[in-house]
């Protein structure tokens, strides 16, 4: 039966293991420190107590004056006893040369020899030693008496070891006592760390830890949404890779600890950034992007930050707006089917009528009208995708009585647009700009006129007596695209025109007004430019040019990349 498999300890208990262990080891080496130097210290110290009792009673003038006398230790042991007990050590003895003792503690042993080395004494030197006597080991001093200069005398003054070790023990006790406090004190500390290291690791382990830095990093490099984490002062704390991307910053761009206002994005998107509010599903415009922000403040007890993502909503966007179109191309086909089933009818009731010039005439005349267009925007522009687009924008204009023109001077000739200029900027472009101007043309000035907006001088042919119109002019050289488009609507005011590019501007109410500010970015985009002014029916003109480069250069360079293919 295979065993469970025992889960590694988590971060905090190995670092609390580990905390302890070091504690208690720096805590023992002091104590075995404090203890080596303690008794180092109390034996120095005894060493200079009883040297400094030795030499006081070798330079008494009492002592010299018993020694002359016929029975010195008559007047030597009560002076010996007496010195001994004010300083606390352990014997005073006094003896001849010889070392024939006249003091002892022991009565008994007065007179018999001294234990222990005098010839460093008799010698004139006063010297430590460490000897056992009659009391047992001891730390002694032995100093010579001088009377006039000759020796006539030695004294010794020691203190046995057994005292000294109580002493330190003592001392132990004591410092057992504090080790022990700054063991528990230091065990205490650590525990209540490592409990709130366990709560922010949330209990894992040091190979779960990493494991998970690697997931995150793995992650935020994977992720396509954008991902922004600002902390409470609004600084930028962690950012991706799709979020450089998506805010417009160049990867060498030093991003982290820079505050929002220093990204240079538009005061928009940089206001929802800032917002210390939630911001779900907003939509905003960059330079060349446009994107979805949702933010979520990151709240405990106080602010401390937020949280963003970035989604990319350009190519949905330029997918809604051809969607849009196709379904709008869709319906002005279905509403075309229905009329010529009505001119058909009349074709065949006309025949049954038995007025068959009559109707040859008006099936004629209706294929005329219809071709017309047709003809004219195959003719001119010959890359598909902006003639398909003509053609239906034309039929959704004529649905609501806008007549779509195309300039005389328009001119695409095939293969005229280069690869790199993309065919759904093109899109953008010029079906935003119809679809703003036919709906300006279906209004006229006098619903401009009941909504506030600038109402023009009165207009030539094409104008309020005429039928609604828009004109398109599409035309490529060898430098650059041009696309204009100019209604007969009621214009758009001085006053306006700066903002008529910007996100949400619209005279049609909310959740519009975003077509042109689409225009403005593809044309940025492509290093184009936009431009606004007054038509020549009155109505509003935007003109977009394109540059294209030198498409020969191009040409050959292609040309010249497709045979080194060839040749490898």
């Amino acid at each position: 039966m295979r065993l469970p498999r025992t889960r590694p300890r988590s971060l905090a208990g190995q670092l609390f293991a580990m905390q302890v262990v070091l504690i208690a080891a720096v805590v023992a080496g002091c104590a075995v420190f404090a203890y080596v130097s303690g008794s180092a210290q109390a034996e120095e110290t005894a060493a200079r107590q009883v040297r400094v009792a030795a030499l006081a009673v070798a330079d008494s003038p009492s002592v010299r004056e018993a020694i002359r006398t016929p029975d010195p230790s008559a007047v030597l042991q009560p002076y010996a006893e007496r010195v001994r007990e004010d300083t606390g050590i352990a014997f005073v003895t006094i003896m001849d040369t010889e070392r024939v003792r006249w003091t002892h503690p022991d009565t008994s042993q007065i007179g018999d020899t001294f234990l222990g080395n005098t010839a460093k004494a008799l010698r004139g030197e006063t010297f430590t030693e460490t000897y056992t006597g009659t009391l047992g080991p001891s730390i002694r001093v032995v100093t010579p008496i001088r009377d006039n200069g000759r020796i006539v005398g030695l004294v010794s003054a020691g203190i046995t070891v057994d005292r000294v070790s109580s002493q330190v023990r003592e001392q132990l006790g004591a410092l057992a006592l504090a080790a022990g406090g700054a063991l528990a004190l230091g065990g205490i500390g650590t525990y209540v760390i490592n409990a709130r290291l366990r709560r922010h690791t949330h209990g894992m382990n040091a190979a779960e830890l990493s494991r998970l830095h690697d997931y995150h990093q793995a992650t935020l490099h994977a992720v396509r949404e954008g991902l922004l984490m600002l902390d409470g002062r609004r600084r930028i704390a962690l950012i991706n890779d799709a979020g450089r991307e998506l805010l417009g910053l160049a990867p060498d761009t030093e991003a982290v600890g820079r505050t929002v206002d220093e990204l240079a994005l538009p005061a928009p998107l940089t206001g929802a950034l800032l917002a210390s509010e939630p911001r779900v599903d907003e939509l905003h415009l960059t330079a060349d992007r446009v994107i979805v922000v949702n933010t979520r403040p990151v709240v405990g007890g106080e602010q401390r930050g937020t949280v963003v993502t970035l989604r990319d909503h350009t190519e949905l966007q330029a997918l809604t707006g051809e969607l849009d179109s196709e379904r709008g191309f869709t319906q002005a086909l279905r509403s075309q089917a229905h009329e010529a089933a009505n001119r058909l009818h009349t074709v065949v009731s006309l025949i049954e009528l038995g007025r068959v010039e009559e109707a040859v005439d008006f099936a004629t005349a209706e294929l005329e009208l219809a071709q017309v267009l047709t003809d004219r925007v195959v003719g001119a522009v010959e890359e598909p995708v902006l003639a398909a687009l003509l053609l239906g924008k034309a039929a959704q204009a004529n649905e609501r009585g806008v007549e779509l023109v195309l300039a005389e001077d328009s001119l695409i000739d095939d293969g005229a647009l280069p690869p790199s200029l993309a065919q759904r900027d093109l899109v953008t472009i010029l079906g935003n700009l119809i679809d703003n101007a036919v709906d300006a043309a279906s209004e006229g000035p006098e619903d401009a006129e009941e909504s506030g907006a600038a109402v023009p001088a009165p207009r030539t042919a094409g104008g309020p007596a005429g039928r609604a119109r828009v004109t398109v002019t599409a035309l490529a050289d060898e430098r650059e695209l041009l696309l204009r488009v100019a209604d007969t609507g009621a214009g758009i005011g001085p006053e306006a025109a700066d903002e008529v590019f910007r996100r949400g501007w619209s005279t049609h109410g909310a959740g519009r007004g975003l077509g042109l500010a689409l225009v403005r970015q593809a044309a940025h985009r492509n290093g184009g430019t936009v431009e606004l002014d007054a038509g020549p029916d009155g109505g509003a003109r935007f003109t977009v040019r394109l540059p294209l480069g030198d498409r020969t250069a191009k040409s050959e360079a292609a040309a010249g990349a497709r045979a080194k293919e060839v040749t490898a």
